[in-house]
């Protein structure tokens, strides 16, 4: 789905996270980055995706990465889904999807037969100088942060 893939440089972003405060890519530098994104908050796939990146956060941290979810939900949705299930990190509520374009993953989707426009779930790790290292489109939910930290 997304046309950008390791060695690429990570796009210029700039979102708002569910407590008002923005959020850029320049924000990081120095540090690595995980930019996950998921199709909708509090739904079965996307709650164990948050909940084992948030169970291995001590490990993120320990390996100098920050990590930050996006997805085209409001900024409400976005701040109950954090304090429900005691997320350790930011949750940009992208709705007019200017993060979620400019990373290249909204489009196509098909579910039960039906098809629509939307989210792909993929996980971007970016390097401390912005250089995208790895690209994951075929997220383990329940796995995620052992895709990460190999």
């Amino acid at each position: 789905m997304t046309t950008l893939k390791k060695g690429d440089k990570a796009p210029e972003f700039w979102g708002i996270d569910q407590d008002g405060k923005v959020h850029e890519l320049t924000n990081y530098k120095g540090k690595k980055l995980v930019v996950f994104f998921y199709p909708k908050a509090n739904t079965p796939g996307c709650t164990a995706e948050a909940c084992d990146l948030r169970d291995n956060f001590e490990r993120f941290q320990a390996n100098n990465y920050e990590l930050l979810g996006v997805s085209a939900d409001d900024k409400q949705k976005q701040s109950k889904f954090k304090e429900k299930f005691h997320l350790p990190f930011p949750l940009i509520a992208d709705e007019d999807k200017e993060v979620i374009e400019a990373f290249g993953i909204w489009g196509p989707k098909k579910f039960m037969g039906r098809e629509y426009d939307g989210i792909h779930r993929t996980t971007f790790v970016i390097d401390e100088n912005g250089i995208i290292e790895e690209v994951i489109e075929k997220v383990k939910t329940k796995e995620h942060a052992a895709q990460i930290l190999k």
